[in-house]
């Protein structure tokens, strides 16, 4: 489970986000109000979805502290968006790399293992930047056999 360091590039996204907290999660809701849509969005680059999740400062995965989640695809300009979207612009920036198999409900430890014993004992820290996933062609919705890229914001520790 250890992962690979790689530099994400800017990147441009159009989608929909919520506010939502982990008590009260509303992805779902989210993904169900996007997909739809998404082929509305012009100028696409890839047929990668992309599940960004941006913290606050001081965010401390808190069961009831809010966050904003974004469904989204990239895009190459941001020339045209769709009526009820809107538009993100994830930074330049290291991210630690995880690949996860399984379902979303079986998520949970994966990510604790992330942020409770890799994160801590390595020589990283959390940036303030937009954790990601990249649902690619081998992402399934709700498939134990699903995979997907987990993209964790690092900097080296001081």
């Amino acid at each position: 489970m250890l992962p690979t360091l790689k530099t994400f590039p800017t990147t441009k996204l159009i989608g929909k986000n919520l506010t939502f907290t982990y008590a009260k999660y509303r992805a779902f809701e989210l993904w169900n109000g996007f997909m739809p849509r998404r082929k509305e969005i012009q100028n696409t680059i890839g047929t990668e979805l992309y599940n960004v999740q941006i913290n606050p400062i001081g965010f401390d995965f808190g069961p009831n502290e809010p966050f904003v989640k974004w469904a989204a695809v990239a895009v190459s300009t941001f020339d045209f968006v769709p009526e009820g979207m809107e538009t993100l612009e994830i930074p330049e920036g290291l991210y630690a790399v995880f690949n996860y198999k399984g379902t979303a409900a079986d998520a949970p430890p994966f990510f604790r293992y992330i942020y409770t014993e890799w994160l801590p004992n390595s020589e990283y820290e959390l940036d303030n930047r937009p954790h990601f996933e990249i649902l690619g062609e081998k992402y399934k919705n709700n498939d134990p056999t699903s995979e997907e890229e987990i993209w964790i914001p690092v900097r080296k520790k001081p």
